[in-house]
């Protein structure tokens, strides 16, 4: 049975709409809006050859060029993607690094964001994140205005990392951990802080605390006389990092998961 033709207005519903030329190069992962209202006035864009203005409208079909290089439209109109990572302490995230001590022609450790899909966008914009020692969770996304709420939403949420330190803390270190001060005077929330067991010299705590960054946590445990080891980040607000995600593999953040981060307004159209 042949099925009907959609309405013309749900057929026009169902295309994307132009947006604003700042916008569109945001959520391309190409540059902040601001940025981008910098090199429009400064007249580096063109929009079908014509030098684009504030507040130009752009569609997935209009030529948009920057100094004269074709910047793909199309790409920043795709549905907005992100990515939960799993990280491993030490490992690359961006641009791959070249250690001193890499021998001559031996291929440089690839860096996890290289590994991502490469039809999701054009760069990858880590969301809050941990510091080169440390790993774990990792939260990513190619669509730039999806990256910025992501990066705002952090701050309010509830997280969960897992630090090893050497030897055992004493009562009035644990305490001080749970204090939350930092060196800025910046007062974290924690909500606890308990043994989670380790062997040997090591000793692993679990630490729950909203809005802290990674490097903050290290940072409250070293404030207590600590020496930190390793950070791992193991949640994220409603995002955990399951046993069945291996070290260095990927996969991508579901709607219900995006929905749970971001407020209404801050979601991607069809999310």
């Amino acid at each position: 049975m042949r099925r009907a033709p959609r309405p013309a207005a749900a057929r026009a519903a169902a295309r994307p709409q132009p947006e604003r030329l700042q916008k569109m190069l945001a959520r391309a992962g190409l540059a902040s809006r601001r940025e981008a209202e910098v090199w429009i006035r400064a007249g580096r864009l063109t929009v079908n050859g014509r030098t684009a203005t504030l507040g130009a409208r752009v569609a997935p079909h209009d030529e948009v060029r920057l100094d004269g290089r074709l910047v793909r439209a199309h790409a920043a109109f795709a549905p907005a993607r992100a990515f939960v990572c799993h990280r491993s302490p030490g490992e690359p995230l961006g641009a791959p690094d070249v250690p001193a001590d890499t021998a001559a022609g031996e291929t440089p450790r690839p860096a996890l964001l290289e590994r991502l899909p490469r039809r999701s966008g054009r760069r990858f914009i880590a969301v809050s994140p941990m510091p080169r020692p440390d790993g774990g969770l990792e939260l990513v996304s190619s669509d730039g205005e999806l990256a910025l709420h992501l990066q705002r939403a952090v701050h309010a949420l509830r997280s969960e990392f897992s630090v090893r330190v050497r030897g055992e803390l004493s009562t009035q270190q644990l305490e001080g951990v749970r204090g939350g001060a930092l060196d800025s005077g910046v007062q974290l929330a924690v909500e606890r802080c308990e043994a989670g067991g380790g062997e040997g010299a090591n000793r692993w705590y679990t630490l729950t605390v909203r809005g802290a960054s990674g490097r903050q946590v290290r940072q409250l445990f070293e404030r207590q006389g600590a020496l930190v080891s390793r950070v791992l980040r193991t949640q994220l607000g409603p995002v955990m990092l399951e046993r069945t995600l291996a070290r260095g593999r990927f996969r991508e953040l579901t709607q219900a998961e995006l929905r749970a981060l971001l407020p209404e307004e801050a979601l991607p159209p069809g999310g």
